[in-house]
């Protein structure tokens, strides 16, 4: 028996690979298929099931296509109505694979048909659970995402998953090992650890969701307190993993579809395109093409596509650094932004050669900062998230959390200047040009963010928010 966690960073998600002799099973896998047919080619071996764990909202899952390919079957757990042919597990079916055997646990609550696999090794031990977006290293699935298709509210929903952890999981042997499907920096929990491997002895004694002799009304005040709330592609992505999709080679094909600097600004405009720039934030503010956005490849990318754009049939123009068009056609399609109608011939460069017009941002070092800015006087806006923001901050700042930039920035006065600032560079740049492209010239963006600011004089504040920071 072999399992393998294949991990992805920018997405915080975990997808798993199953092989028993000579058969295999992937558990929650990501849109992108040719590296899982790779797999069981190099390891000949057939894909016998494919397992989804619920309806994500975060990615959109490659069991369609790789259904497809493979002609394995993909497998729900109890209440899911795929709009595609699927297996529908019942409560505690079994499914064999090689010499083990996965069991299907239904557990409801961050969705109603969400299920956990448990897997029994060759000798018919309880050995690891693949508990999807119910249990997490350090948290629970958050209960709100599916208030609107199961009729229920948030709390009712946490009820549910109480009982659901509580007698289906925490039930389970001490030593069982627990894979999610998510680890820290997804939006789909609140409180996960940096770990993406635990044991069910472990969360009982660190979980704050699994405590002991904690109540179910303790429950539901705790996993519904402090929940931010959830980025609008959530719903769209969930409706694709439940309805099906257009298969991922089509849609990188049209996103590598280059577009010449000639044809730029006519394809922008006959198909209402946005021009999406997914260079470095510092390379960026030096020179980009105006009204272009920059939401940088090498940070949080697809999730804060996800965020800001909202509509996954928003039609993009791609201008990126050369050879990561593919790239960054791959990590959009993993969120559903599947309307990428071509990239830039020779990117930024090329246009910038040909002598078109140009556009940067006023970036500024945190040194010049500490020197302009006058506290009490100067407005400072800072696009952390609140809990980074409470822990420490500039004196005077504003907190303006990037992910809701459509909401204050009708507030902004485009007379009066203003600094802006991140933890690195990397979220205030994309403030800059979300700013800059709806025509605010006024702002000075800090270089490194806080984290350079915090080495200057500039005077801060230190200040612990308890409900949102200590969980």
């Amino acid at each position: 028996m072999k399992i393998e966690q294949i991990y992805t960073g920018c997405l915080a998600q975990g997808a798993y690979y199953i092989i028993s002799n000579g058969e295999a099973a992937i558990i929650d896998p990501l849109r992108e298929v040719q590296p899982y047919l790779d797999r069981l080619q190099r390891d000949n071996v057939k894909l016998k099931y494919i397992f989804e764990t619920h309806f994500h909202a975060d990615f959109v899952s490659g069991h369609v296509d790789l259904s497809k390919e493979t002609g394995a079957p993909i497998v729900y757990g109890p209440t899911a109505k795929p709009e595609f042919e699927a297996i529908i597990a019942i409560d505690e079916q079994e499914f064999t694979i090689g010499n083990i055997t996965i069991k299907a646990l239904h557990t409801p609550g961050h969705t109603m048909e969400s299920t956990t696999y448990l897997l029994m090794d060759e000798n018919g031990k309880e050995y690891a659970i693949f508990s999807g977006d119910t249990l997490f290293i350090g948290d629970v699935g958050r209960p709100d995402l599916a208030q609107k298709a199961a009729d229920m509210t948030q709390e009712q929903l946490a009820a549910t998953l109480y009982h659901s952890l509580r007698d289906k999981i925490m039930t389970l042997a001490d030593d069982v090992i627990v894979y999610p499907a998510h680890g820290a920096g997804s939006a789909c929990g609140k409180n996960m650890s940096k770990e993406t491997v635990g044991t069910i002895g472990n969360q009982k004694e660190t979980n704050y969701a699994l405590r002991a002799n904690m109540t179910e009304a303790e429950f539901i005040k705790e996993v519904t307190d402090g929940l931010l709330p959830p980025p609008a592609y959530f719903g769209m992505n969930v409706a694709m993993n439940k309805k099906g999709y257009d298969s991922f080679e089509s849609v990188l094909n049209n996103g590598m579809q280059a577009i010449t600097v000639a044809n730029l600004e006519s394809t922008v405009e006959d198909a209402g395109a946005l021009l999406l720039d997914t260079r470095k934030n510092g390379v960026f503010a030096k020179g980009f093409i105006p009204q272009s956005i920059n939401i940088g490849i090498d940070g949080d990318f697809a999730p804060w596509v996800g965020a800001l754009i909202a509509d996954v049939k928003q039609p993009i123009i791609l201008v990126t650094e050369v050879g990561h068009e593919e790239e960054s056609v791959t990590r959009l399609s993993r969120v559903g932004f599947d309307n990428i109608i071509g990239h830039l011939e020779g990117g930024f460069e090329a246009w910038a050669k040909a002598g078109k017009e140009i556009d940067t941002v006023n970036r500024i070092t945190a040194e010049a900062f500490s020197k302009e800015v006058k506290i009490g006087e100067s407005k400072v806006i800072d696009v952390r998230k609140e809990t980074e923001y409470a822990a420490e901050h500039v004196d005077e700042a504003f907190s303006k959390p990037l992910a809701n930039i459509n909401d204050w920035v009708k507030d902004i006065d485009p007379k009066k200047p203003f600094f802006l600032h991140c933890a690195g560079g990397y979220r205030s740049m994309i403030a800059a040009s979300i700013l800059q492209a709806r025509g605010f010239r006024n702002f000075k963006e800090v270089e490194g963010g806080f984290n350079a600011i915090s080495k200057t004089t500039v005077p801060k504040t230190n200040f612990v928010c308890q409900s949102k920071v200590l969980k």
